[in-house]
């Protein structure tokens, strides 16, 4: 509950202490994106809160959130990289849809009226709680799957292609709760015991965030939409410290807390746009 007290103090914040809560916020959201997935759903408030309230706020906060976060899924995937070893050479295939949907995503971002995406800003937020509440059984299903062995049936991996990539377009839009989305598809797969599987989520995620990064640096310098590159830096620096702690202590602490706190935020901030 300390990441929501966080969160909701830097609404009554000046720059100096609110780029500090960022900070943290941002540091606890990585280690939950290295452990569970869904830090979005911390850093994506806290980056509302301190932003001018403009129409385009929103769009800029998501945008922001997803280049801050970056640095910090390219630390987890690196921590993961023992994990990876002896995937099957056809796995890497998610690879092109991860990059492919993502830019698809952020794109739609980009280019639709910010009035669509503060309008579904809540339900993005509640769909991503609701993940983060049914990812107990996604992750025993795919615990279960991976126990028979790696499925290379080529119509199991065009499927998986397919679905990685819907995945990746939602993703690149907004992301809280891909990872339990991957878990999911990754089971079907079974590319190996849960560890593997999630340091298979952890690069997927790396490509996803991004590709979808890259598009949204690559569009405000060319100024077709704003960045907030100040509070970008800051989270970038705090998510490096979040992923890779995340990482150390994915093993020894119980998923099944971080999972639910960050459920019940979820909650509370879907409640809280949904309201506003």
């Amino acid at each position: 509950m300390m990441a929501a007290a966080l969160v909701l103090m830097a609404t009554a914040s000046p720059d100096a202490v609110g780029l500090a809560i960022l900070a943290v916020v941002t540091a606890i959201a990585s280690a939950v994106n290295s452990v569970a997935g869904g830090g979005t759903i911390l850093t994506f408030p806290a980056l509302t809160a301190l932003l001018p309230d403009t129409p385009a706020r929103m769009v800029i906060a998501n945008a922001t959130s997803t280049i801050g976060l970056w640095p910090g899924a390219v630390a987890a995937a690196w921590a993961y990289r023992g994990d990876r070893t002896d995937q099957p050479a056809w796995a890497r295939w998610l690879l092109l849809p991860s990059v492919v949907g993502a830019l698809v995503g952020s794109a739609l971002v980009l280019v639709l009226p910010p009035e669509w995406f503060a309008a579904l800003v809540p339900w993005l937020i509640l769909l991503s709680a609701v993940l983060f509440t049914v990812q107990p059984w996604v992750t025993g299903r795919a615990a279960a799957a991976a126990e028979a062995g790696n499925d290379q049936r080529p119509q199991s991996v065009a499927v998986a292609c397919g679905l990685q990539f819907l995945v990746a377009v939602y993703g690149g839009y907004f992301g809280a709760g891909i990872g339990i989305l991957m878990l999911a598809m990754l089971g079907m797969l079974r590319l190996g015991d849960i560890h593997r599987l999630n340091a298979v989520k952890n690069m997927l995620g790396m490509v996803v965030n991004g590709a979808a990064a890259v598009l949204f640096a690559v569009g405000s310098l060319l100024g077709s939409h704003e960045v907030a590159w100040w509070h970008a830096g800051v989270m970038a620096a705090a998510a490096v410290v979040g992923g890779l702690a995340g990482s150390h202590l994915a093993r020894r602490m119980p998923a099944r807390l971080v999972r639910r706190l960050v459920a019940i935020i979820g909650f509370v901030l879907a409640g809280y746009y949904f309201l506003k």
